[in-house]
This record gives structure tokens, C-alpha cells and sequence, in this order.
């Protein structure tokens, strides 16, 4: 479905260009540099799994990972999740995943990390945990949803027993290169929302429809209406 939503849909665009519709519509689903290579988790293992099965496309060559359910989006005037990481990974290299800060009673659900040396929004990591129970977890910064690792996480993976839920955890793999690679967290400078869940899906959809100059005030007086 991803494939196909960013390649050429003759059809539709000769039945809109027949219909004099606006073509700029389609801009977004142009944007997309160079190639999609897709592979299939034939059975879903975790997600440990899943970023295993992409070993012959990563190669030795570092790479980011970005989970769909985590929509992560940068303050307005800033830059992206990606865009600091980046950036900090410029500055320290190694491997880097991005943290938020939330209510300790909520970490159970979350891989948690265990924070070292702290300087602004880079933290040393030390370890890592997933869905610690609250009183046991090393803290409230929770995993949330990008990475950028070393290739060598593949051949960890590649011998990955199961973790937490049965199945296999890219937390766990990531905690066993903890001491023999550089490892930070980033803090995201921004706002994420969770569209793992239905209420956060809702809750997406609405904030960036907000932020819309073409809908945003439409939107808000929608919203109005039913709250009145």
C-alpha cells in the first residue's frame, strides 16, 4: 500500500487532468526521493524480527528506524524527530534512539532507559529495559519510536531469543550492544502522538488539522460545535 500511494497513478491523474481538478493535490505523494524496496515479516515475531528481515537491504551501513504508530512532530518553526537525531549523531555517532519524558505510573508500557551522563538533550544510555514494572523501572524516558543503529544490531538480532510478550525485542538487542558502541538518547524537542491507539489516532488527526491554514479554523468551529 505504501508503494503504491507514492507511484504514478496514470489513471487517476488523466481522469483529473480531464476534469480541469487541481493537480497540486497529488504534490505530497510525489515527494519521495530515490526507491522503496519493501520486505515482508512473514509471521509476526516482534519488532526485533521485523528490522532482522531488512538485513540484506541495510548491509554494514548504518540506518534509522521509524515506527508508524509513533507520529512525531517538531514544534513549530523547528525541525523533525529525525532532523535532531541526526544532528546528534553528527556530534557523537554511535547509536541513538529518541526519548520522551512521561508519567512514571506509565513506563510499564514502554522499553525504558537507564540514563547515564546528561548534557541538554543527549543522555548517555546504560541500559535498557522493556515494560519494566513501575517500581523496578530506571526511570520515566521512554523509548519512542526512532533509532539510528549500527548494522552490527543485525547480527545480534540474528540470535535473539524471545523477550517480553514472547516475542523478539529490538530493546534487547539494543541493551546487549550497550558498553560496546557509543549509545545516546536524544530528548525530542516536540510533540508525539501515540496513533497505536484509537483516541491517539483521533487525537493526531485533529492537532494536524488544526495546524492546517486551509481547514484549521473550520476544524476548530467543527470541534465547538460538538463540544457544544
Amino acid at each position: 500500500a505504501i508503494v503504491e500511494h507514492f507511484d504514478v497513478a496514470y489513471e487517476l491523474e488523466d481522469t483529473m487532468s480531464e476534469r480541469g481538478k487541481d493537480m497540486s493535490v497529488l504534490d505530497p505523494t510525489r515527494a519521495t526521493p530515490g526507491d522503496i524496496i519493501t520486505v515482508r515479516q512473514q509471521v509476526p515475531l516482534g519488532l526485533g524480527h521485523a528490522i532482522w528481515c531488512a538485513r540484506a537491504i541495510v548491509g554494514d551501513e548504518p540506518f534509522a528506524i521509524f515506527l508508524p504508530d509513533e507520529l512525531m512532530i517538531g514544534k513549530k518553526g523547528g525541525t523533525g524527530c529525525m532532523k535532531q537525531m541526526v544532528d546528534a549523531y553528527n556530534e557523537v555517532g554511535g547509536n541513538l534512539i529518541s526519548v520522551l519524558e512521561i508519567p512514571m505510573e506509565e513506563v510499564s508500557s514502554y522499553g525504558v532507559i537507564q540514563p547515564g551522563a546528561e548534557q541538554g538533550s543527549l543522555t548517555e544510555v546504560t541500559g535498557l529495559v522493556e515494560k519494566p514494572p513501575v517500581a523496578e523501572a530506571p526511570s520515566n524516558k521512554i523509548i519512542s519510536g526512532r533509532y539510528i543503529l549500527q548494522p552490527e544490531v543485525m547480527r545480534t538480532l540474528e540470535n535473539q531469543g524471545k523477550g517480553a510478550g514472547g516475542e523478539i525485542q529490538l530493546t534487547d538487542a539494543m541493551a546487549r550492544m550497550i558498553g560496546t558502541q557509543p549509545f545516546h538518547a536524544v530528548t525530542f524537542d516536540g510533540n508525539r502522538y501515540d496513533c497505536g491507539s484509537k483516541v491517539g489516532f483521533v487525537e493526531a488527526t485533529l492537532a494536524l488539522a488544526l495546524e492546517r491554514e486551509d481547514m484549521g479554523a473550520d476544524v476548530r468551529a467543527m470541534v465547538q460545535r460538538l463540544l457544544g
